[in-house]
């Protein structure tokens, strides 16, 4: 319940910011402070819109996403369906393979009836059939708890602002025509700017809530935390081993990852830590160790951790040690 109150507590605050932001916006530039805040959010609801129809088809482009059938892969079709019955789903998600090595999985869509779970070629060949499942219930609980949804009316905030700040590059342009003030146009882009830097940071902090959510999710689906532990040990380590080039072509959708593949090498170099057996998984032994001993996590860690969308991956195995209780 903790991490439910937290992204609505993050909703409230990012909405207030903006409110705030815009009713400033409104008076620095002379317009009528209610006037201007509809104008704008208005325009915002009209940007979300577009995102919110096309989004699944980039999606969709970027990662080559081919649609299956029952027949086609029997075994990733069932355990779908079946972490989806147990989550209470009215309706199965469709179910994609994309043919890269690196192994992943996601979920998108533009709510629970649209949804898709996706994975990788990587990830077949990876992970035994319980992690699969465990890793698949995390994505079933992306779509059970709306996060898609969440996340864009989240971005749609930074979104804003960043409008705001590159409108007041082009004079005038944001002025009523009596009421050309540079000084005022000038301070909208400094207060813009500032208002942009924070609230993506609250954005990737809410996305980092999100993956802690979808983990217990997964476990509240009778999915054991020591499986989407080794699940997550045996992604970084695929993902360090793919070829640059490939991690780089999908950049731009790595929020819907189960990891950030941009960090794998370091999160594999963590995660060693918790193999004490060097086995290439973390059983439930493991995990109940690392409940007791805790985790430390350096400086430099904790400050990319705020820069990513995804938690510092030592972070979330010890909050699944804590789901094992």
């Amino acid at each position: 319940m903790w991490l439910q109150a937290r992204m609505y507590m993050l909703i409230g605050v990012m909405f207030v910011i903006i409110y705030g932001f815009l009713l400033f916006v409104g008076a620095a530039i002379g317009y009528s402070g209610q006037s201007f805040v509809n104008y704008t959010v208005i325009m915002a609801l009209g940007m979300m819109f577009v995102q919110y129809m096309i989004g699944p088809k980039m999606v969709e482009s970027s990662m080559k996403v081919r649609y299956i059938n029952e027949g086609e892969n029997p075994k990733l079709y069932r355990i779908v369906e079946e972490q989806a019955r147990k989550a209470g789903l009215k309706k199965t998600p469709r179910v994609g393979i994309c043919p890269t090595p690196m192994p992943n999985a996601f979920a998108f869509g533009r709510s629970k009836g649209d949804a898709r779970v996706c994975v990788t070629d990587g990830i077949m060949n990876l992970l035994s059939e319980d992690e699969l499942k465990a890793v698949i219930g995390h994505e079933i609980s992306h779509v059970k708890h709306s996060d898609m949804a969440i996340i864009t009316l989240l971005s749609a905030v930074p979104m804003i602002a960043y409008f705001m700040y590159m409108s007041s590059f082009y004079g005038g342009r944001m002025t009523s025509s009596n009421n050309r003030n540079s000084i005022g146009t000038a301070m909208v882009g400094i207060v813009a700017l500032v208002v942009y830097f924070i609230t993506n940071l609250l954005v990737m902090y809410g996305s980092r809530i999100r993956e802690y959510y979808a983990d217990k999710g997964s476990t509240e689906i009778g999915n054991e935390p020591h499986y989407l532990a080794s699940a997550l040990y045996k992604l970084v380590y695929g993902t360090a081993k793919t070829p640059k080039r490939e991690v780089q072509r999908v950049e731009g959708i790595k929020a819907f990852f189960m990891n950030d593949p941009t960090k794998a090498m370091g999160d594999f170099n963590e995660l060693t830590e918790v193999d004490i057996d060097m086995s290439g998984t973390i059983d439930r032994n493991e995990l109940a160790a690392l409940r007791q001993g805790g985790v430390r996590v350096g400086t430099s860690a904790s400050i990319m951790e705020l820069m990513s969308t995804h938690p510092n991956m030592l972070k979330r195995i010890k909050h699944l040690s804590e789901l094992a209780k």
